[in-house]
């Protein structure tokens, strides 16, 4: 069987689609039937066909920029994608171009900067930004109701913006999110209360940028902060007295080495890859290199650097592991696709474009607090 490492070596870029608009490449979501769905920062969702990156459908309706989208893991034609809008639409990709056809929302003084799915795709949640400079919620619904009917709300667990909210792969009621408070917090959605749900709170020293299930069965949970700090947790420690840090450092950068005048400016995120049992990390420089990363309790390990792809940083990423092939999206509006062995084919506009989007990550002072609620910390 040919290892990861041989996979990401032979990689080149097969595809390369360019939009006529210069827009942002936000975040992606794979289909296994074959569809590719990209966010922009025009507040629409591209779907591609993922072998020729040929452009089947756009959907518009949101008013705000996107924080995420995923196909339902039972029902392959639905795609989700939530806002600061205040809404997490549905759209049945069936019906290119026509509106979502569930809505769902809260309050309307909340607006979403995080969202998922349950593995049984029966179960909501996003993570609203911070209200009035005090609360924050992470508000659930129901999949089979939608509409303003909100199933639940948690509203004393973070105290600031939630910009990650991550459902186990495999286990529908274990949810982890994150925030610009500095707090990764694992929850069991099957108990009474949101005291008694919180069974975890990991202290990632800055702003959860991305948070990740990861390792063996996914009891690993992987944090990137927003300056480029790395943290692993097991939380299989969780019933032991065994500390749940398994690598943390505040600037991963300096730790991978790298060929003479390479340099490493911002990690992109991070993917456990199951029929390797590795997780891959992304990151990149400001001018468009990629290095592709293995992470664990080690540390960082360089696998590949790729060249010659995007002009600008990249924002998002996605493996196929049917195929061995990397997807990956940045701001110079190119979404592109690494095969081995591939000789490349432009799809749309061919010149490489650089966004105008006026779209910025929030950047705000850290609040140290020494807030703590129940269940496991460190």
């Amino acid at each position: 069987m040919e290892s990861l490492e041989e996979k990401l070596k032979g990689l080149s870029i097969a595809r390369r689609s360019c939009p006529e608009e210069p827009t942002y490449l936000l975040d992606m979501a794979l289909q296994p039937c074959g569809l590719l769905a990209v966010t922009c920062s025009n507040f629409t969702i591209h779907v591609h066909d993922k072998d020729s990156l040929k452009l089947l459908g756009e959907y518009k309706g949101h008013s705000g920029p996107l924080c995420g989208v995923t196909f339902a893991h039972g029902s392959p034609d639905l795609l989700y994608s939530g806002s600061a809008d205040g809404t997490v639409r549905a759209w049945d990709i069936r019906r290119p171009s026509t509106d979502a056809s569930q809505v769902f929302k809260s309050d309307p003084a909340h607006s979403y900067c995080s969202w998922d799915l349950s593995c049984s795709d029966t179960l909501l949640c996003a993570g609203t930004e911070q209200i009035n400079h005090e609360d924050s919620f992470l508000v659930f619904w129901d999949t089979r109701k939608p509409g303003d009917s909100v199933l639940g709300v948690y509203s004393e667990s973070h105290s600031d913006d939630i910009t990650q909210v991550r459902f186990h792969p495999r286990d529908k009621d274990r949810m982890a999110s994150g925030s610009t408070d500095g707090l990764v917090n694992v929850f069991d959605l099957t108990r009474g209360t949101e005291e008694e749900a919180l069974l975890a709170t990991c202290n990632s020293d800055s702003f959860a940028a991305s948070v990740c299930w990861c390792g063996p069965d996914y009891s690993w949970l992987m944090c990137l902060g927003f300056d480029e700090g790395l943290h692993l947790w097991d939380l299989g420690q969780l019933d032991s007295d065994k500390p749940l840090t398994v690598f943390s450092t505040n600037d991963a950068r300096s730790l991978v080495p790298l060929v003479e005048g390479a340099s490493l400016d911002y990690l992109v995120g991070g993917r456990w890859l199951e029929e390797a049992q590795k997780l891959l990390v992304v990151g990149g420089t400001n001018s468009g290199e990629l290095h592709l990363m293995e992470c664990n309790s080690g540390g960082l390990h360089l696998l590949k650097s790729l060249q010659g792809g995007h002009a600008t940083m990249v924002r998002c990423f996605t493996w196929d592991a049917a195929v061995g092939a990397l997807f990956t999206g940045g701001e110079d509006a190119q979404l592109l696709l690494w095969k081995p062995g591939q000789n490349e084919l432009t799809v749309g506009k061919g010149e490489s474009m650089k966004s105008v989007s006026a779209l910025k990550l929030k950047s705000r002072p850290h609040k140290k607090h020494g807030y703590q609620k129940g269940g496991k910390t460190t």
